[in-house]
C-alpha cells in the first residue's frame, strides 16, 4: 500500500528530526550536579589539629579545646558547601582538552554526538534518496555503524562514573557527597529512546 509506505516514512523521518533535536541539549545541557558537605564540627575539629599540630602535647591541645569551648565553637551546627560542580558532556570534553587530554575529550565527542549525529542523517537521506544502489550503500553503511549503537549510552554511563569518582576522589573522609541528574542526563535518554525507535521503524520497513 503505497499511503502506508509514505505514512511510515513521514513517521520515521519524525522520529529522527525528534532524535536529532533530543541529542543537542542532551550533550549541552548538564547532566549531573555534585556536591559535596562537612560539618560544620568537623571544620572545628579540624581546625584544633591544624593549629595544634603533630607534634603538640596533650596541654596545648586542652586549652585549645577550651578556647574553642569558650567561643561557642563546639556547638556550631549545620552543614557548609565546600564543593559544588554541575557538568555537562561538552563541558567536560572541554575541560578534558584543555588539560591535556585531547584523545579521551575526542572520544566522548565523537561517540557521543558525531557517530549518532552521521547515523541519524544517514538514516534520513535513506528515507529520501531513490536511486537503488546509492541507497543500498546508505543503508550498508548505516549498518555497519549500528554495531556502535549502544556506544553512545555507554558513553554517558562512563562520564557520569568518572564525573562521581573525581570528585569523590578529591572531597577526602570529610566530605559527604550528593550527586543529582541534571536535565542534559534526560535528553539525551530521550534521545536514545528515539533513535531506537527510528532503527525500529527502519527495519519494519525494510
Amino acid at each position: 500500500n503505497l499511503y502506508m509506505t509514505f505514512k511510515r516514512k513521514l513517521l520515521t523521518v519524525l522520529v529522527i528530526i525528534t532524535a536529532l533535536g533530543l541529542l543537542y541539549p542532551g550533550v549541552t545541557q548538564p547532566v549531573l550536579t555534585l556536591t559535596g558537605t562537612i560539618e560544620k564540627s568537623q571544620i572545628v575539629r579540624l581546625g584544633i589539629d591544624t593549629l595544634a599540630g603533630t607534634n603538640a602535647d596533650s596541654q596545648a591541645r586542652q586549652m585549645l579545646n577550651t578556647m574553642s569551648i569558650l567561643l561557642g565553637f563546639d556547638q556550631m551546627e549545620g552543614q557548609v558547601l565546600a564543593y559544588y560542580s554541575k557538568r555537562s558532556i561538552w563541558g567536560t570534553a572541554h575541560e578534558l582538552a584543555t588539560t591535556g587530554n585531547m584523545l579521551v575529550a575526542f572520544l566522548i565527542v565523537f561517540f557521543s554526538l558525531v557517530i549518532p549525529s552521521f547515523k541519524l542523517l544517514l538514516q534520513i537521506a535513506s528515507l529520501v534518496i531513490v536511486r537503488t544502489e546509492i541507497r543500498g550503500g546508505v543503508l550498508w553503511l548505516n549498518r555497519v555503524l549500528s554495531k556502535w549503537s549502544m556506544a553512545d549510552v555507554f558513553v554517558m554511563g562512563l562520564l557520569v562514573a568518572y564525573l562521581a569518582g573525581s570528585a569523590s576522589g578529591e572531597m577526602g573522609e570529610l566530605l559527604t557527597m550528593d550527586a543529582q541528574l541534571e536535565s542534559g542526563f534526560y535528553f539525551f535518554l530521550a534521545y536514545c529512546l528515539f533513535s531506537i525507535a527510528a532503527t525500529v521503524l527502519m527495519k519494519d520497513k525494510d
